[in-house]
């Protein structure tokens, strides 16, 4: 339905400056806005930005970024269904050498005891998407009901998982391949880096492409899974499974079993190997963390995902304890072959098509683990993006990059990840002590947050969740202070040092952020009603004349100051007395050239004493112009000083003083540019009109009818002065006028042939129009201050 503006309306005046029509003479069309017009060429950095990334993503595809359930699973689930490949391996690297064979009878009751803390993180991780269906998880629940300080402890333990999650999962992975490729065991470290690498490249792409290219290996693993724990559960009901060896080289020491009902393994064993079985529980948080990469409806996609990923997790990681407690598998002392390498190979034996599922278990073991990285990728940054939100980490991890992904956040946990492998040499025993500790931390005060948060709301059925968030937060807290004191003294102390410390600097850095928030508002409704200095002078500090000089007294100039003059700071009287010649040879003796002397050389101290003294009577304010040249290479950079940065330090200071840098690019053309060459601007000139047969387009009245776009528009950049004309685009700026002034609203629409000013007197606001509304406007063209509007036209939103 189209809309009409008042025609009561009155009609603006040309803009003062601007050409009334004559019937006499031609009239020059005002220059349409042209946003959507790629007026420089792209910088040889982003060509390659988009060569390997892709072309940049528009904010409006945020939207179409979203996830279904089947790429979620893979791109959430991964760590968690990973699990299940080391879980069980991880309990026997504790029983083995404490009870021996006796390991095999306890793996899998410890196995069911973890499945049952699974089961209620399930249970209290759907009502915690169903409660914040916004994501954030552990943060936003523990900052709703106990506070910021709380969440930082949640938030940081949890980053710092997801860090170890990435090391864990890609040295794991290579493990595997090293279990089936042994050359591969003295590269474990470097393949364990670019398997990092390729997979943060990943995610640069796009949460959409990595869902792509990461879904493929997820459901190939489960596959794998399927048809190993289905094969071996049904050669063990016939009684067909072999034996594992149980001396064979590299096997770790097989302890000595005793009697009693953990068959003479202290309580204390027990629960250490509890608690290196709860690496299996971690990244059930994932999915609440990323609720709003689902497709609409977010929650009930999100929930019905957590059920399936955990019904796979506790299937797979039951099925393999099982066959490995039946077949006696132990595990090596150097890690490789694996348990589960071991399990397939006895599973599916030495016949051709046994091998052929041997080595496709291996390969999906292999990429399951190094993929388990992806949820990291998927959660870290959106949870660092809610910190710095809130002020407790650097702002730009809020921005989303090239391919609407926090691109920060991703960099910055794959160089936190690569240290890590670096400094345990990609050894999955040396890093498990510290995982998990931070996971079951966050898991505690989530579930006691959303206990809480029961408590306080009351919503239906508010009693069942009650039960079953305060049980996960018993059971959470439980495992938590079990692996913090079996693990302390393997390497779990760095996380229960390290956690408080980030924290508290997390805290100063948002101190921070507060005391600059404080000083930039307060006094801001005097500072607006301020008085305006009555002069301005603007001063172009130069050392030598050429056009990087030029540029800049004409942009002074522009200013139109009470006074512009040169000011030379004189180290070298000679030099002084050629630059005064060569200022008066080319024609600047109408704008001044201040010699100021300075035997001392501290250049620094003499320009802050001049504007200083410039200041001294009161009524002025002082722009100084620096001559800026930007060369294109570090060492071009390297060749010239940098003057300019500590002058612009140290003048700004002053009260009402301000330092503008003018910049002045070179080329790999510079050498050859002469003076005719170059406008008043400093500028290039091309000769001629760009047709190359270098004469001058003159200005017509005769305008060709422009082609029309297939909705019967007419592109925007064809439109001409005084044209009646119906345009079709998006809204890509609103000028905002102040409350004081003249009602009056004006957007720029633009189509991608360019842009025009939709103007709109008498309003202050119109429902449904903001940045991004597309929309078709029909009316005049005129000149409004010097660019091509259209005025109170009809218009229908889209």
């Amino acid at each position: 339905m189209l809309t009409e503006e008042p025609t009561q309306a009155p009609q603006p005046a040309e803009a003062p400056g601007s050409t009334r029509a004559h019937p006499n003479r031609i009239q020059p069309a005002p220059a349409p806005n042209t946003p959507g017009v790629q007026l420089l060429p792209p910088t040889r950095r982003y060509r390659l930005k988009n060569k390997m990334l892709g072309p940049p993503l528009h904010t409006e595809a945020l939207e179409e970024e979203r996830l279904g359930r089947p790429t979620a699973l893979a791109v959430f689930a991964s760590d968690n269904l990973s699990s299940s490949a080391y879980a069980t391996e991880e309990i026997l690297r504790v029983l083995v050498p404490i009870v021996g064979l006796a390991a095999f009878a306890l793996v899998v009751p410890i196995t069911i005891a973890m499945l049952v803390v699974l089961g209620f993180l399930i249970l209290s991780y759907r009502q915690t998407i169903k409660a914040y269906p916004t994501a954030g998880g552990a943060y936003m629940v523990t900052r709703d009901n106990f506070g910021l300080l709380p969440a930082q402890v949640a938030g940081v333990a949890l980053l710092t998982d997801y860090v170890l999650t990435v090391s864990v999962s890609v040295a794991a992975g290579t493990a595997a391949l090293a279990s089936a490729f042994p050359m591969f065991t003295a590269w474990i470290l470097p393949i364990s880096v670019v398997f990092v690498v390729i997979i943060a490249y990943g995610n640069l792409r796009g949460v959409r492409e990595s869902g792509k290219v990461f879904a493929v290996p997820t459901y190939f693993f489960i596959v794998n899974m399927v048809a190993l724990l289905g094969w071996g559960l049904y050669q063990m009901t016939l009684g067909h499974l072999p034996k594992a060896p149980t001396h064979a080289h590299g096997l770790m020491h097989f302890g000595v079993s005793g009697g009693g009902l953990l068959l003479g393994a202290s309580a204390y064993v027990v629960m250490h190997a509890f608690a290196s079985g709860g690496a299996a529980v971690t990244g059930v948080e994932a999915i609440s963390n990323g609720v709003p990469a689902f497709k609409k409806p977010e929650w009930k996609n999100a929930r019905s995902t957590l059920v399936v990923m955990g019904t796979l997790l506790g299937a797979m990681f039951l099925g393999v304890s099982v066959l490995a407690a039946h077949m006696h598998v132990g595990p090596f002392d150097k890690g490789t072959p694996t348990v589960i390498s071991q399990v397939g190979d006895l599973v599916y034996g030495s016949g051709g098509f046994g091998r052929v599922l041997y080595f496709s278990l291996q390969a999906g073991t292999m990429l399951i683990l190094v993929l388990a990285a992806n949820t990291s990728f998927a959660d870290f940054p959106r949870l660092a993006s809610f910190h710095a939100g809130d002020h407790f980490m650097p702002r730009q991890l809020t921005k989303r990059g090239h391919r609407l992904v926090f691109s920060n956040g991703i960099i910055f946990l794959s160089i936190a990840a690569i240290v890590l492998l670096l400094a345990t040499d990609a050894k999955v025993d040396r890093l498990i002590p510290l995982y998990a500790i931070g996971v079951f931390t966050s898991f505690t005060l989530s579930q006691a947050g959303m206990a809480k948060h029961h408590i306080r709301e009351k919503e239906e059925g508010w009693r069942w969740g009650l039960f079953v968030n305060g049980m996960g937060a018993v059971l959470s807290f439980v495992v938590d202070i079990v692996i913090a004191v079996t693990k302390f003294a393997h390497g779990a102390w760095v996380i229960i040092v390290l956690v408080p410390i980030m924290v508290f600097f997390l805290v100063r850095l948002a101190k921070q952020y507060e005391r600059e928030a404080v000083a930039l508002e307060i006094d801001v409704p005097k500072a607006v009603v301020a008085p305006v200095r009555k002069r301005l002078t603007v001063m172009v500090f130069i050392d030598t004349f050429d056009l990087a000089v030029v540029r800049a007294m004409q942009f002074g100039r522009a200013l139109r100051p009470d006074d512009l003059r040169a000011v030379h700071f004189v180290i070298d009287q000679q030099h002084a007395d050629e630059l005064a010649a060569e200022w008066r040879k080319h024609g600047m003796a109408n704008l001044a050239l201040e010699c100021i002397e300075c035997p001392d050389r501290r250049i620094t101290r003499a320009a802050v004493e001049t504007v200083a003294h410039e200041l001294s009577s009161g009524d002025a304010e002082v722009c100084v112009l620096l001559p800026e040249r930007m060369y294109n290479g570090v060492w071009h950079r390297i060749l010239h000083d940098q003057t300019a940065e500590a002058l612009s330090r140290e003048i700004s200071k002053l009260p009402h003083a301000n330092v503008t840098t003018v910049p002045f690019h070179f080329d790999d053309r510079a050498g050859a540019t002469t003076t005719a060459d170059v406008d008043a601007n400093g500028s290039k000139r091309k000769h001629g009109n760009g047709n190359g047969n270098g004469k001058s387009k003159r200005a017509s009245t005769s305008v060709t009818a422009p082609a029309l776009h297939d909705d019967g528009t007419t592109p925007i950049g064809s439109v001409h002065w005084r044209q009646q004309v119906r345009l079709s685009g998006r809204v890509t700026a609103v000028r905002v006028e102040p409350l004081a002034g003249n009602p009056s609203l004006e957007y720029t629409l633009s189509d991608g042939t360019g842009g025009i000013s939709v103007v709109f007197f008498g309003r202050r606001g119109i429902g449904g129009i903001t940045i991004g509304t597309t929309m078709t406007v029909e009316g005049m063209s005129i000149d409004h201050h010097g660019r091509l509007a259209i005025v109170n036209p009809v218009y229908q939103i889209k």
